[in-house]
């Protein structure tokens, strides 16, 4: 994501995606589920990806 989440971690990991993108925060294990269009406008790059 283009900001870091407000404990400090920038790092996230995809749990479901689909017409919506349920994503839990690395740091504190924070959830959260976001529509789509936001988070590929949001995003900045996907590490660890594997096709």
């Amino acid at each position: 994501m283009k900001k870091p989440h407000p404990c400090g971690s920038k790092e996230w990991e995809i749990l479901r995606t689909g017409a919506d993108f349920k994503l839990r925060c690395k740091g504190c294990e924070h959830e959260i589920m976001i529509p789509r269009r936001t988070f590929e406008k949001s995003v900045r790059n996907v590490s660890g990806h594997r096709p």
